[in-house]
């Protein structure tokens, strides 16, 4: 089982590390790669507040898996986040 603390900090790592290698990405690259960076930062931020709406969620019948589901949809959007991050 998946603790809400435990969640929280791997949100934050993981989305964390993802805006760290963007600003990084923007740091060593021309100007016209700024504005798509700080999109990709953007909506990471934006997912991050989402994600952590659902952690703390209280009005849950199953705590254990939806813990477990929310872990998934992290792991799910952190992916798609790096390819992004790739592509940009």
């Amino acid at each position: 089982m998946a603790s809400k603390k435990q969640l929280k900090k791997e949100l934050n790592d993981r989305f964390g590390e993802i805006i760290d290698g963007a600003l990084i990405n923007q740091e060593a690259n021309s100007e016209d790669l700024k504005e798509k960076t700080e999109e990709l930062v953007d909506e990471v931020i934006a997912e991050f507040d989402q994600q952590i709406e659902q952690i703390n969620k209280k009005d849950v019948e199953n705590r254990s898996k939806h813990l477990k589901s929310v872990r998934e949809s992290v792991n799910k959007k952190a992916d798609e986040f790096i390819k992004k991050l790739n592509n940009v």
